[in-house]
């Protein structure tokens, strides 16, 4: 009888066996935990210190119904927030623009002005809770906003933790949440690497996202390549604006996802890790370790997901979370099992953060530092992947970059491609989905899901324009010409940004000035 050979999705074979001939070990690329070039993990002590940040991401409706739920997953044990926007939020118009309807809270809450986000915080003391926002375009005015409140619980910014996605670059490769054309939409960033260097020392400036890559279609190896190649974009344009690399490299933060194959997982975070320490020392030439440091947030795949026997995704999420904490994750957002058809209620979000618990306190994962170390397979995927990955980063320079990779649609050619392969394995049953293409049930089991109220629509219609009404006008107008007036200028825009919010400018209001100010991108292809 002959083996059929087996490949990952990245195209990597995976042999029967592997031992110290076919694949010796070549233990100075492994290092040692907390150093050069950190494949075995950021940390000496990774876990043994204390365990991820435990971070469900969460979001719906208005500000009241979202404050509520992050208390009740604080109350299960959540370690960390995760905001959730409404898509009028994420490309900047307010609840009551007719773009917004229809849509608000409905993929995350509504937030229109920094009367929301005293809300939606309302109860929860900044300087003791790490926040996450998943914001882009308007990641700027979010960010001011987290400030303001902050000021008003009297926490100083210089004590707030948390990480701003701010990853403009996925969004034209595979999201679509972009405002403005990339050149000013570069310049917001790195205005927020230099505001932060002095302003913010503990918050995570940008989250450089291979997440949403995957979950458009990508392999693994495309997802670490496009993600690292934009931070090269990010890293270059920041040096371009005057930043020295050790001033802002250390708070940059990754975000990855998390799927189905745990040893091509575990393989991907330790070669995008040892990566990265690379380029920023030898291309960038940075002296602080810190700032070789990849530190990453993983979410589990939402694209895996089935709405079929949706029980079944408690069991992927475990999988991918396991992956995520044996592959050296910072923090963890684990999907709730009925995702595929809802967002998700109270208690599939509780059996979501239980599953990180349980991996936490009782799986024994968190007991020693990197535990397939030294595994022929793992090491072999390790480095099979870091090849690929390199030949495809290789590629993109030499098609000038992730910029103009944006540009000739190299990025959505490249994952529609892979896309479409995976479709066509999957439809001829060369890969298997359990309920899906093998062992299927004659009718879909929908469970209980969440349902947003659609009256919530209007009244935050109301509560906005009641807002508007009520606030000083005349000092917002002087705000937002100030800003306009910046924008049209080489100084850094943050501090008008956050002058403007604390008027109660609302995030429709001063993207406005942006869009009249630097236009709006419109895909040509």
């Amino acid at each position: 009888m002959t083996d059929n050979k087996k490949y990952t999705r990245s195209g990597i074979e995976i042999p029967m066996v592997l031992d110290e001939d076919s694949h010796p070990i070549d233990k100075s690329k492994l290092g040692k935990p907390g150093e050069y070039p950190f494949t075995r993990g950021v940390y000496p002590n990774m876990y043994r210190g204390r365990f991820w940040t435990m971070r469900q991401y969460a979001g719906f409706g208005t500000a009241v119904e979202t404050n509520q739920r992050f208390k009740y997953l604080l109350e299960k044990g959540q370690t960390g927030l995760s905001v959730a926007f409404d898509l009028a939020t994420q490309i900047g118009y307010d609840s009551d623009h007719p773009m917004a309807a229809g849509e608000v809270g409905r993929t995350g809450v509504a937030i229109d002005s920094l009367q929301d986000m005293e809300v939606l915080f309302d109860g929860i003391p900044l300087d003791k809770v790490s926040t996450s926002m998943t914001i882009n375009a308007s990641a700027a005015v979010l960010l001011c906003m987290y400030i303001a409140v902050g000021r008003k619980q009297g926490v100083g910014s210089d004590k707030l933790t948390g990480t701003i996605q701010n990853d403009i670059l996925k969004e034209f490769i595979s999201r679509g949440t972009h405002i403005y054309p990339p050149k000013p939409s570069m310049r917001l960033i790195t205005d927020i690497f230099a505001f932060a260097k002095d302003n913010l020392p503990k918050f995570n400036t940008i989250s450089i996202s291979g997440y949403h890559i995957r979950e458009a279609g990508s392999t693994a190896a495309q997802e670490v390549a496009f993600t690292l190649s934009d931070a090269i974009a990010y890293v270059e344009a920041a040096m371009k604006a005057g930043l020295d690399i050790d001033d802002f490299a250390p708070r940059l933060s990754f975000f990855f996802a998390s799927h189905n194959n745990l040893f091509e997982e575990v393989a991907k975070f330790r070669a995008a890790r040892r990566l990265w320490a690379k380029i920023v020392r030898e291309r960038f030439a940075a002296k602080d370790p810190k700032s070789m440091m990849l530190r990453f947030h993983t979410q589990t795949g939402g694209s895996t997901l089935t709405a079929q026997q949706p029980e079944n995704n408690i069991v992927r999420t475990t999988v991918q979370a396991l992956a995520a904490a044996l592959g050296g994750t910072q923090s963890l957002h684990t999907n709730s099992f009925d995702e595929a058809l809802a967002l998700p209620t109270e208690k599939s979000a509780e059996i979501a953060l239980r599953t990180q618990q349980i991996l936490a306190y009782e799986s024994g994962t968190t007991e020693t530092v990197d535990p397939l170390a030294g595994s022929y397979y793992v090491e072999y995927l390790t480095d099979e992947l870091e090849k690929q990955i390199v030949e495809i980063m290789d590629e993109i320079e030499r098609l000038g970059g992730s910029v103009q990779c944006i540009e000739t649609g190299y990025y959505k050619d490249e994952i529609a491609r892979v896309s479409w392969e995976f479709q066509q394995q999957l439809e001829h049953n060369e890969i298997v989905v359990v309920g899906v293409n093998k062992f299927q049930e004659a009718e879909i089991q929908v469970p209980s899901i969440l349902k947003i109220d659609p009256a919530l629509e209007q009244k935050k219609v109301t509560a906005l324009q009641e807002m508007k009404a009520a606030r000083d006008n005349s000092a917002v107008r002087d705000s937002l010409e100030a800003l306009r007036t910046a924008a049209g200028t080489t100084d850094n825009v943050i501090p008008f940004v956050l002058a403007a919010v604390e008027q109660y400018a609302t995030v429709g209001e001063i993207s406005d000035v942006f869009r009249e100010e630097w236009g709006e991108y419109r895909d040509s292809r």
